[in-house]
């Protein structure tokens, strides 16, 4: 394997692949393939050497562009995804169109010059657990967790439409030999990530002067796992892991919001309690929780980055000293969320 394409890798997870990929394996090279919406940025792959790693700005649904891409490729590592719930809700066919078309697009191309595909996709497509009420204590649903053979749930339109499109990669696999393999991630957290989503919007509003903002009572319980053991499960995956097979990637690092924002504003210096309470999401799911024991058994990999409270520091670290990354779309988030009462 020399040249594998990386969809979406101008965005969080994505770029962090790609610099995992050329920091560990000197011998690849890599083409990014990003539509370069809101969410992808140029500026996430600065300082990558240009000799191996090349930008092409199109869309996955794009078959012309997919198809002159993947006939020279060994694999296709598929981050490309409309991500955001919260858009989801307010207007589904971008995520019908990116998530469905554009990852049947790719596997239709790889089918062709079969060429290995591995796609990325998330838990949510499992909908969501009991809600444990003490962790890691002993309230209802302790030990129920996802794993590879759990039923699909979604709750919302992106949820749905990921579970669409694994399902689809499933069905190619198995009608048409497509070299394929999957993995089920539970929420990243780290650099790149767009201020929109919980983690960074956090930090950011506290390095901004805004209060932040808790969804609801801040029960809901996510597995946090850093997306630099998130990239180096996907190598394992993408090299090692069985053709038609479904790996479910996580850290045990099960938080619920309400804890992870608190402790982010102590960790930067304010008072645990500095925050405003908003209207809850629709369809809000209560827990996600990843049994990775397939992952671990078979492929023998364990994440590095463990203790939660040290990756967070290193995390409101990072947009600590890269507020030119995100201060200009500021504002305009927080329009937007405001205008929906979040």
């Amino acid at each position: 394997m020399k040249n594998i394409i990386v969809t979406g890798g101008a965005g969080f997870i994505g770029s962090n692949f790609v610099h995992y990929v050329v920091n560990n394996h000197p011998e690849i090279n890599v083409t990014v393939l990003d539509k370069l919406t809101y969410a992808g940025n140029r500026a996430n792959l600065a300082g990558l050497p240009e000799d191996r790693v090349k930008l092409v700005v199109g869309d996955i649904a794009d078959a012309k562009i997919v198809d002159e891409l993947v006939k020279d490729a060994d694999a296709v590592v598929h981050y490309a995804a409309e991500s955001h719930n919260d858009n989801s809700l307010v207007d589904p066919s971008p995520f019908i169109q990116t998530n469905v078309v554009g990852t049947y697009t790719l596997i239709e191309a790889c089918r062709k010059y079969d060429v290995r595909f591995h796609h990325i996709s998330t838990d949510e497509v499992f909908g969501d657990l009991p809600l444990r009420e003490d962790l890691p204590g002993h309230g209802e649903g302790v030990g129920e967790k996802f794993t590879p053979d759990s039923p699909y749930k979604p709750s919302s339109p992106y949820s749905s439409t990921k579970a669409s499109s694994d399902l689809l990669v499933r069905a190619w696999v198995r009608s048409f030999g497509l070299k394929a393999t999957i993995s089920n991630c539970s929420n990243n957290y780290g650099p790149y990530q767009h201020i929109e989503k919980f983690i960074p919007r956090q930090i950011t509003n506290i390095l901004s002067g805004i209060r932040p903002k808790l969804y609801g009572s801040g029960k809901n319980v996510r597995d946090w796992i850093h997306t630099d053991d998130h990239s180096r499960a996907v190598w394992k995956v993408l090299t090692e892991g069985q053709i038609g097979e479904t790996y479910l990637i996580g850290a045990d690092g099960e938080q619920d919001n309400k804890t992870v924002l608190e402790m982010l504003l102590e960790e930067m210096g304010q008072p645990a309690d500095a925050y405003d309470q908003v209207n809850d999401r629709p369809g809000h799911d209560m827990r996600y929780a990843i049994d990775a024991t397939k992952l671990k058994k078979e492929l023998g990999w364990q994440p590095e980055i463990t203790d939660f409270r040290e990756g967070l520091r290193a995390t409101i670290d990072w947009y600590t000293k890269h507020q030119d990354w995100w201060q200009d779309e500021k504002a305009a988030v927080e329009a937007k969320y405001a205008k929906n009462g979040q």
